[in-house]
């Protein structure tokens, strides 16, 4: 497949045609009330450089079409497939029955280092509230909870900086 520069992406979309010759790796990314629509058109671009599933947008949160998120998404926002939950429990509890490991990126006593996670795909990775986290409701449904190790003074990284941390980690275990 052809891959598109920034401005073209901008201009244009890929064909269906296109879109269904993607060999989708089995990964989603779960946004929880995700705040910053720069953070949400971010993680679309990054869903697409992962070939991911699929990206679900839960809660109180703002959706396409969004003239902020497509800024940051570069129109990948229009092939990328997703969802919108009214609650990312429900999503959750969804994607547990289809067979998908829970795994939330929180800082917990029980999160581990992501380099230590041994996945089972598929994966569902949970992203919280750039203030606020992930709710203690998600948590409990996750299967494991990781984190990135911060060295310096800052306790934690930006969505999705820490996303794209994660997801290139998980999709070089693929078997």
């Amino acid at each position: 497949m052809h891959k598109l520069k920034a401005k073209v992406l901008r201009e244009s979309s890929p064909s269906p045609t296109q879109i269904k010759q993607i060999k989708r790796n089995p990964l989603v990314f779960v946004l929880d009330e995700i705040l910053d629509t720069y953070n949400v058109g971010s993680m679309f671009r990054l869903a697409d450089a992962l070939a991911a599933e699929k990206l679900y947008l839960c809660g109180k949160m703002e959706t396409p079409p969004n003239s902020r998120i497509h800024k940051a998404a570069v129109g990948t926002e229009n092939w990328v497939p997703w969802q919108h939950f009214p609650t990312t429990t429900k999503c959750v509890k969804k994607l547990k029955a289809d067979g998908y490991q829970i795994i939330t990126i929180e800082q917990s006593q029980k999160s581990i280092n992501y380099k230590k996670l041994e996945p089972k795909f598929p994966v569902a990775l949970i992203l919280g509230h750039e203030t606020t986290g992930i709710s203690a409701r998600v948590m409990k449904l996750s299967d494991q909870a990781i984190e990135l190790p911060m060295h310096g003074i800052n306790n934690s990284f930006n969505v999705w900086g820490t996303a794209a941390v994660v997801g290139y980690e998980l999709i070089s275990k693929l078997k």
